[in-house]
């Protein structure tokens, strides 16, 4: 079962800055992650949890080793949806701290419908 994708508006202007190949790297794992985005054995997400003191219990992150970029969502379990929160680089934890400030920006309607289809 695929869940629905949403993007923030900050994850979509990143999304765009991608080199073409990347990107579609990039939408690929999210698809492939998107038919089941809950942690082992259910799926193919992994918790976040704390991160350089940022508390980011709730969200689950997408490696994307080869080419150093991390995805970082959160779900809505009832609806199906897997918010799409962070796409950027994997250097210095960036990706983190940039999920706990939107995490604070938004407070927790980032749990909730709140932005637009990925596709």
């Amino acid at each position: 079962m695929h869940w629905e994708i949403r993007i923030s508006t900050e994850a979509r202007k990143e999304f765009k800055k991608l080199d073409n190949s990347i990107r579609r790297q990039v939408l690929a794992g999210i698809l492939k992650v998107s038919k089941a985005p809950l942690p082992s054995p259910d799926g193919y997400g992994k918790p976040s949890g704390n991160k350089k003191g940022n508390n980011l219990t709730g969200f689950f992150k997408i490696k994307f080793k080869g080419i150093g970029i991390r995805v970082v969502y959160s779900l809505i379990m009832d609806k199906n949806i897997m918010n799409i929160l962070v796409i950027s680089p994997r250097e210095d934890d960036y990706c983190y701290e940039l999920a706990a400030f939107l995490y604070k920006k938004y407070g927790d309607s980032i749990f909730t419908d709140i932005f637009d289809k990925l596709i």
